[in-house]
């Protein structure tokens, strides 16, 4: 495992970037994953331009005109943080070791976060003062769905955030309320769905507010989440962050599977689980004592053939909402029967005590087949209504 990319490039290219050890592995495929998906959205959404299901809309700019004193102090405070922070952890001794806790306390380098904020701010004027005109002018642009692909990207990776920790602690609530504050800005502890479900609100809201066609928008997102859902996997995968499967012990069934694609035992795991590996020493030295299922593995290959499956058929359903129909009873599937043998938290006061996956896969796949059902009969009812005005 590669709980950070120090540790990577270390094992894979003999290499030491202390530095490193500031990207966590979890963290950068996750960023890899949301580059990779906002330009897949982006094919998507100009096809369907193309085809004639949006609509531009206008907004009024302004070029030529000077920095305000809020662009000056955003950049002041981005450079502060960013020196404070991130190359002050090179000038303290011992940061390195633990970044994780470094981040998130108060520690840091004042003078060079003010040097950096300074420059920051510097930058910042200048630029717009290259920029200025004697008059400024106002301009109208138009601007397309696919033109608004980075806004939806920072919507649903600060939003998806947000929901992963709520939903994480409200499942694991006995933990959250040991240490409440410890819970909510720890870096692991996330729920994929809680992330989805606050995630789609936001874009929704965001979209709906620029008279974005929600229906079409949603069948250019079904393929694009599920490629996130695969790809964000990998990370999991990568540093081996608990999202792993109960324990295997069964023979392998088949003789040329590697040993880790049937039962594995994460060692390096991120998150510290597990017993002491022997001989190794500083940090990341766990590893678990009995070897488990590893679903972020089987869930990464399960859901890049899905998105193949739905990247295939895409053009081919015309129906509006039905290929997002889809990809809600294929997502919701996958999780309802990788839980089977996933570690994850019962309601035990339930009837058939489910995990929280279990519950909202479960209304995944219903919500799905209503779509599809439905679906047919809202676009002819629309197509008669049109025909008629």
């Amino acid at each position: 495992m590669y709980p950070n990319l120090y540790y990577a490039f270390k094992d894979l290219f003999g290499i030491e970037l202390s530095g490193l050890k500031l990207v966590n592995s979890f963290g950068f495929f996750v960023a890899i994953a949301f580059i990779i998906c906002a330009w897949v959205l982006t094919l998507e959404l100009r096809r369907k331009q193309q085809q004639g299901l949006f609509i531009h809309t206008e907004e009024t700019i302004t070029i030529g005109a000077p920095a305000t004193l809020t662009d000056l102090l955003l950049n002041f405070i981005m450079g502060f943080i960013f020196g404070y922070k991130i190359i002050g952890a090179f000038t303290i001794p011992d940061a390195l070791n633990d970044p994780q806790a470094f981040i998130l306390s108060g520690k840091g380098n004042l003078v060079i976060g003010l040097i950096v904020g300074a420059v920051f701010f510097g930058l910042k004027w200048w630029e717009k003062n290259k920029e200025k005109l004697e008059k400024p002018e106002t301009r109208t642009l138009r601007i397309w769905p696919q033109d608004r692909v980075g806004d939806i990207v920072i919507y649903a990776a600060l939003f998806g955030f947000l929901g992963a920790k709520i939903f994480h602690n409200l499942e694991n609530w006995n933990e959250f309320v040991k240490d409440p504050v410890g819970s909510l800005i720890s870096f692991s502890g996330l729920t994929y769905y809680g992330g989805l479900i606050c995630a789609g609100v936001a874009v929704t809201l965001y979209c709906k507010s620029k008279k974005i066609k929600l229906i079409h928008l949603y069948d250019a997102m079904a393929t694009t989440m599920m490629l996130a859902y695969g790809l964000g996997r990998v990370g999991c995968q990568v540093a081996g962050d608990g999202d792993w499967g109960i324990p295997n012990t069964h023979p392998k069934p088949f003789g040329w599977l590697p040993d880790w694609m049937w039962a594995y035992q994460y060692p390096h795991n991120v998150v510290g689980e597990g017993v002491p590996i022997p001989g190794c020493t500083g940090a990341f030295c766990n590893q678990l004592p009995v070897p488990v299922y590893p679903t972020p593995f089987y869930e990464i290959a399960i859901c890049l053939i899905l998105f193949g499956v739905l990247w295939m058929i895409r053009k081919k359903v015309k129906v509006p909402g039905r290929l997002f129909g889809i990809y809600l009873v294929l997502n919701g599937l996958e999780r309802f029967f990788i839980e089977k043998i996933r570690v994850n938290t019962k309601y035990e006061s339930l009837p058939f005590q489910p995990t929280q996956a279990e519950l909202i896969s479960s209304l995944l796949v219903i919500a799905g087949l209503i779509l599809i059902y439905q679906s047919g009969k809202w676009f002819e009812k629309n197509r008669a209504a049109q025909s008629i005005g």
